[in-house]
This record gives C-alpha cells, structure tokens and sequence, in this order.
C-alpha cells in the first residue's frame, strides 16, 4: 500500500510563511520536492493518523496534478478523510470557511495568491490550522524544522481520484468528500448579507462589472451575483478558472485589471466594478469614474458596517497592517471602539478574531475580511459594498464624498520597485535602519518629520513580539511613509514603499491622489536614495 522514498531538501532554507511555501513551478515539479514539503506539514503539526482536512486550490499549473499527491499521501500518513472541492478547487476564504464549518483538523491550499500561474510560473502550498487561519509562526517552524532532518516520506501507490464528480469515495480506507466548492460559501453570504435589498439594486436597473481574472472566484462570483442576486447575465467576466490566468497577471489592482479601469473610467462604465485575485481573497472596488483605494475601503465599511445584517449590532472592534492608511483609524475614534495596528500578516488579525476584539479588518494590498472566517475575503468585501449601496441608494462617488467629508481624506499610495536584487534592497533597509535616530527633526521637501522608527507588534492576545516589520517614517502634519520588503514574490526582493498624506479641508482636496502626494513622493526617494541604491527610475506598480 504505501512506499517511502529518500527525501531531499524541500525548501532550500526558505522558511514558509503564513502565506506557504513559494516557488516557481518547475521546483515544485521536480522528483520528491512537493511530497517532501507535504509530508514536513503532516510530520511537523503532530502527524496526520485519525484527522480530517480541507483540500483545494486557485487551479492554477499543477494544481490537478499536487491534489493527487496530497490525497495519497494523506491516505499513506492515516488521515481519517479529506474534504476536497470539485477538481480541486476552492477559494482560500472558501477553504477557511469549510475547515470551520466541518471542524476539521486543518486544511491544505495550494496557491500562490496573486501570482502569474503556468508551467514557468508561480505555485505554492500552504497550511492552515483549525481556525481556519494561515498557520502562525510556532506551527510554520515547526514545519522548518522537519525540513532539516527529513529523511522519508509516506505515499500510497493508487490510480487518481476523480475528482470532477460529487460525492463519497475512499482510498486505502480514508475517505475523500468531493463537495461544491461555491455552495458553503455561498450559504454563508446569505446568512451575512441582506441578499433581498441587493436583488432590488439589480432590478432596479442597476449595473455591474465583477472582472474574475480567469481565476477561482469566476464560479462563485456566476452562481452569487448573476445566479442569486440577479445581476445581468454578462456581469461576470473572465470567469472560467485557467491554469494560467488566461495569460495574465491575477493581480487586482488598477495596473493587471486595466481593461476594468479602461471601462469604469469610459462612457460606457457600468455603476460599480470589481476584481478579485488568483485565490479569491483580494479585491478591488471600483465605482464610475471612482478608484476606491483598499485602505479607504476599509474604513468604509467599517463606517457602514451596521447597514449590513452580520453586522447590525456594531464592531467589537477593528484592526489593520501597519502600512495600510490611517483612514480606519479616525472611523473607529468616530465609533468609540479599538482599532489595532499589526505587523503585515493575516495571522496577527486571526489571533484578534479569535479573541472577540476585532470584527472587521483589513491590508492595504487589497485584503478585507471580518470575523466570518480567517482569511481575507474578495468576493465577501464586494457582497458588502453592494449591500452599502443598495441602502444608501447613492454610487460610490457620493458614498466617497460623504466619508471624505465626515472624516478627512487619507491621500494614499503603494510604490512596487519589483524583483529588486536582494543585496541591493537589504542594503536600503539597513542604511535607513541605522539613520533612524537622526531623522527626528529634519526637515525634507518641506516637511518636518516628527518620529521615525522600525515597527516593532506586542500581541495583546498570545503575549508575543514580532520585530522588524518596517520602517517608519511621521510627518508633522500628519504624513508618513513606510519602507518594507515583501516576501510575496519568487524573484529577488520587491521593495514596497507607502505614501500617506492627511487633508481635512474639504474645500482643498484633489482628484490625482499622486499629484496630492507628490512632496512624500519626492521625500522618500531622498531619504531612502531608492533611485541610486535600486538603480530604478520609477515604481514597476502603482497602486
């Protein structure tokens, strides 16, 4: 029934993060590398006899072929089942909210998030534990930790699993659940959102662009928006899974998601757009003529969030990555309730969630979420916006001047230098590092910077430190720009720098957000000398 083969290194000394391991496909493909990593989880969180997981996946490159070793290694390893969506596919906050759901030990997402896909591409494998959460740092190192001395790994010698038909079937005496990837979910829309008040928005004439980047969340954005609530037959767009995301970039932001943008900013714009990423847990929000920022789209819910049935009785509180604006936190000091500021990582807000001290949450990088599950949900913070509208009975341009209005504009802005070389962007980092303790005082383009530091995150739940999450840059007048490096790529290093400018006068807020910030701009190519450290003439990504 079962073989054991010599392993090899699986992850040549990267330690998997809470967003998995990554790597370009061809790594993965190669002889025992995915099965080493698989069995490291299994090894590595107290073994798999007697447990039951999710399984499922973007459907990116090798995301058929990945499910099927899983499912034998399962059954070599003792796992009691496997809960696998059809043809191996389900959306992270799909997935999180099955593992929920069902109570099951765990689950296993293969994805790369909002990574190109295809047979040179991206592809990644992650853990997440019974919360439905992205593994936290002690289980992840744990994992590491079994990577070193691996010497063997268990799989079972079967033919594949048919994965396209629902239903029961075992393997080796585990038993493998193929279930609907869309119908849990879309069970839990209805229970959060006043599904009714939509369905009167859509027969009302209004419209939509949903763009689902030929990736996972075309399934469940046809079956919830044109299937359920109504939305014109159309609405949906590029929603067929591709291996490869129809050739694109699954990315939703107004550079990968131009075609949107071209037509949301056209004559012919519908009333509200949307995309979502490779995995389903991103968003973008657009309105006619009206890019809606994530930062600025979370604080708009949060402002609206007793509009919405899941929420009517209030937030417990709210919660954002320290690079994303400060937009949140002058709607919770409006509100009365906490907002927590948190390293980078969707596991800082699981830890906040589990506690009852947050409801809604939420990065800069497109991700929003809230208690409902333990990922960040696109398709969900969509739902939420058409729910505002459709009460407000406003666009959102409007929904925007009035928040504006009430609470000040947060001029907001992410600058991507990608696949950077590593030598050259640590270099960055720690000439900035060491020049902290001067900065106090110091006045560039203008600007007298008030504070400087690296953010360092006391969890008020589990006690512990994360250090070395960015660094920080504060302005007198309430500006600020924030220095980090993102782990997300497969390439190099990305260098993301933040932009972040205050105005609370109505009657002087402009309409470019980069015209309004362009002394921050010029401020932190100065003080970061990105242009002669990088050698880069301007950002690869605005967002």
């Amino acid at each position: 029934m079962t073989r054991y083969v010599v392993a090899t290194t699986p992850i040549d000394g990267q330690k998997p993060g809470t967003s998995g391991l990554r790597k370009k496909t061809p790594v993965f493909m190669q002889p025992h590398y995915l099965e080493n990593f698989v069995q490291a989880i299994f090894t590595g969180t107290g073994g798999a006899e007697g447990k039951t997981y999710v399984l499922g996946g973007d459907g990116r490159y090798f995301n058929d072929r990945a499910a099927q070793v899983i499912l034998r290694m399962a059954a070599a390893n003792g796992a009691k089942k496997v809960i696998v969506g059809q043809n191996a596919l389900l959306s992270t906050p799909a997935a999180s909210n099955l593992i929920r759901r069902r109570q099951t030990d765990g689950g296993i997402i293969m994805s790369a998030s909002h990574n190109p896909g295809g047979p040179t591409e991206d592809f990644g494998v992650k853990f997440n534990t019974a919360n439905g959460g992205p593994a936290p740092e002690s289980i992840t190192e744990a994992i590491f930790e079994q990577t070193k001395t691996l010497s063997e790994y268990a799989i079972c010698e079967a033919q594949d699993v048919d994965l396209s038909k629902l239903g029961v079937t075992t393997l080796f005496g585990m038993e493998i659940e193929v279930v609907d990837p869309v119908v849990d979910y879309h069970l839990m829309m209805e229970e959060i959102f006043d599904f009714e008040a939509i369905r009167d928005l859509f027969a009302s004439g209004f419209t939509m662009r949903f763009d689902a980047m030929h990736a996972v969340t075309g399934p469940y954005a046809k079956a919830i928006l044109e299937g359920s609530l109504g939305a014109p037959e159309g609405s949906v767009v590029n929603a067929v899974p591709s291996p490869d995301f129809g050739g694109g970039h699954p990315d939703p932001n107004p550079i990968w998601a131009k075609p949107l943008m071209d037509l949301m900013f056209s004559c012919d714009a519908p009333d509200f757009g949307a995309a979502s990423d490779g995995d389903g847990d991103r968003n973008m929000i657009v309105g006619r003529n009206t890019y809606v920022t994530p930062s600025d789209s979370l604080a708009v819910l949060a402002a609206n969030a007793t509009l919405v049935p899941g929420y009517k009785d209030g937030l417990k509180g709210v919660a954002r990555s320290m690079p994303t604006s400060r937009a949140l936190d002058r709607v919770a000091e409006a509100l009365d309730i906490p907002c927590y500021e948190t390293p980078t990582g969707w596991k800082f807000f699981g830890n906040l969630l589990d506690a009852g001290r947050a409801t809604l949450c939420g990065e800069e990088s497109a991700g929003t979420g809230s208690d409902h599950v333990r990922e960040k949900d696109g398709l969900w913070a969509v739902l939420f916006w058409l729910n505002v509208l459709a009460v407000r009975q406003q666009s959102v341009a409007e929904v925007m001047a009035e928040h504006w209005a009430k609470f000040g504009r947060n001029y907001y802005s992410r600058h991507d230098f990608e696949a950077v070389d590593s030598d050259a962007a640590n270099g960055l980092m720690e000439a900035l590092r060491n020049r902290l303790p001067n900065q106090p005082g110091r006045v560039v383009e203008g600007m007298t910077i008030e504070a400087a530091d690296e953010f360092a995150y006391d969890d008020p739940v589990d006690g512990s430190r994360s250090e070395h999450q960015g660094i920080r840059i504060m302005f007198k007048d309430g500006g600020r720009i924030v220095f980090r490096l993102s782990g997300t790529g497969t390439e190099g290093a990305t260098l993301r720098v933040y932009l972040e400018k205050v105005e609370t006068n109505v009657a002087a807020l402009q309409d470019n957000p980069q015209n309004a910030l362009s002394g921050i701009i010029a401020a932190a190519d100065k003080l970061a000398e990105i242009r002669l450290r990088t050698g880069r003439d301007a950002p690869d990504v605005i967002t």
